[in-house]
């Protein structure tokens, strides 16, 4: 198992699991305990654990992993996703772009764009500046640690004065009956200003998505317009989405 595939492996028991011990991960992997030992060693290093004797503690449970790890995970699909949200948006229109790692994806395909962007993070704003065609508006507000999403009342004010053509979203959790849902309760009245000034809604999400719940209520189903996912999500899934009134295109 390739290095990035074992990261994965390891994040999702880690959702799954409080406690976790280097006997079972090597087990399930098929790697040797040093190797485990040495990956739960780099996550911890970057906030996801707490390494104890035999094994380590999840900080992950209810909570997104951290931005630079989730960066390298699933980036092919990210792509295609992405230069599927770029064949919805038509050329002179004013976009919100949520935080996160797709739409991150999603403001690099935008980028040689003529448009109007409004990113929600500076990861996202750093892929647009120094862009002649690009028009960046930033929300303003606090910029969280880690992720640098906008958060706060700033951010949502700003929001709360624009109308938008488009509203791009990403996802922590969405399904027909729970909605589209985030881990992080602070980026939750943003996103859902995003909702409430844009024209249309569009969220984008790798299949996976389906099958967990963020603790915060982003939006019910019935405010999404489109949703871009990929050939994992779910049949069953599809199909609610599509019964509530939503298009779904898979990539």
């Amino acid at each position: 198992m390739e290095s990035s595939e074992r990261t994965a492996a390891i994040v999702e028991r880690l959702r799954l699991a409080e406690r976790v011990t280097v006997a079972e991960l090597a087990e399930a992997t098929g790697c040797s305990e040093m190797t485990i030992r040495r990956d739960l060693d780099q996550l911890a290093e970057q906030g996801v654990l707490r390494r104890v004797r035999g094994g380590a503690v999840s900080f992950l449970r209810g909570h997104s992993a951290p931005f630079p790890l989730r960066e390298r995970d699933e980036v092919a699909t990210k792509q295609r996703l992405a230069a599927a949200v770029d064949e919805l948006i038509a050329d002179g229109e004013s976009v919100i772009l949520d935080s996160g790692t797709t739409t991150l994806e999603v403001a690099k395909r935008l980028a040689h764009r003529q448009l109007t962007a409004i990113p929600l993070d500076m990861h996202s704003a750093n892929a647009l500046s120094n862009v002649p065609q690009v028009d960046l508006l930033l929300p303003g507000g606090r910029a969280k640690p880690g992720e640098l999403s906008f958060i706060g009342h700033l951010a949502e004010a700003s929001l709360r004065a624009l109308r938008v053509d488009t509203a791009v979203l990403g996802v922590c959790g969405l399904s027909a009956k729970h909605g589209l849902t985030a881990h992080d309760l602070e980026e939750v009245p943003v996103k859902r200003a995003a909702v409430e000034a844009a024209q249309r809604v569009v969220a984008v999400c790798h299949g996976a998505k389906f099958a967990r719940t963020g603790l915060g209520l982003v939006c019910p189903v019935t405010d999404l317009d489109v949703v871009v996912t990929d050939s994992s999500a779910p049949e069953e899934a599809r199909a609610e989405l599509a019964a509530a009134g939503v298009e779904v295109r898979v990539v």
